[in-house]
């Protein structure tokens, strides 16, 4: 009886799991067909707490300033701390205040896109929670999920979290002013990325001195042409 009681639990847990996922993919397909209606390119930008993201997305708006129109939708557990320091590029920012829910919904991102004018803006950025678990199975209608690594956090965190590295269009590679003091070995972070996440485009670069920068500021642009 007992094992029968655990089989029946587990059953209701992936229901319950495949039902809210199923929600939220709703959601997301009517946020992409608002965005792509409007010619928005929109990023998600992924990444664990203290791995300069939002320092990142800051500079990103900062520089990119009279060349590309952008936004930012910022998610965070309990303050508007991110959204004010957003807000010092001159961009539109949003903030949703999530509580206790460790990742955003394409539901809450609709919503906050709706405080917008999206035809005055050629890239939305979403800074989702910091965390590398929890905001990997939502899709937010974004064209581009973006995963930022700091060489302070090690050489092994795609091995760590192969999940939200294996959806990562682009991977930052950040804080790289401070790698060798760090003792971050660079040969195999780029060689742990490329393993799990053949895929991306990888950036190595430095939010706070503009290190490489100018190479994510072409390519971002080159993808927004394309649009």
């Amino acid at each position: 009886m007992k094992e029968a009681a655990t089989e029946t639990e587990s059953r209701q847990v992936v229901e319950v799991n495949e039902g809210i996922l199923s929600k939220n993919d709703v959601f997301a397909a009517r946020n992409r067909s608002l965005f792509n209606a409007t010619g928005l390119l929109v990023l998600n930008v992924l990444s664990s707490p203290g791995s300069g993201k939002t320092a990142f997305i800051e500079r990103t708006l900062t520089d990119l300033r009279g060349r590309l129109r952008g936004a930012v939708i910022v998610g965070d557990l309990a303050t508007d701390n991110d959204a004010k320091r957003i807000a010092r590029s001159g961009a539109p920012a949003v903030q949703i205040t999530t509580g206790d829910m460790c990742h955003l919904e394409a539901e809450m991102v609709g919503k906050a896109a709706g405080q917008l004018n999206l035809d005055d803006l050629d890239v939305l950025i979403i800074e989702n929670v910091g965390n590398l678990v929890c905001p990997s199975g939502y899709d937010l209608g974004e064209n581009l999920r973006v995963v930022l690594l700091a060489a302070t956090e090690g050489e092994d965190k795609p091995l760590k979290y192969p999940v939200m590295f294996k959806t990562a269009d682009v991977v930052i590679v950040n804080k790289m002013d401070i790698a060798e003091a760090a003792g971050f070995d660079r040969a195999t972070a780029l060689d742990n990325i490329r393993r799990i996440a053949p895929q991306a485009v990888i950036f190595e670069v430095s939010a706070r001195t503009g290190q490489g920068m100018q190479q994510w500021y072409d390519w971002l642009e080159q993808r927004r042409a394309q649009m």
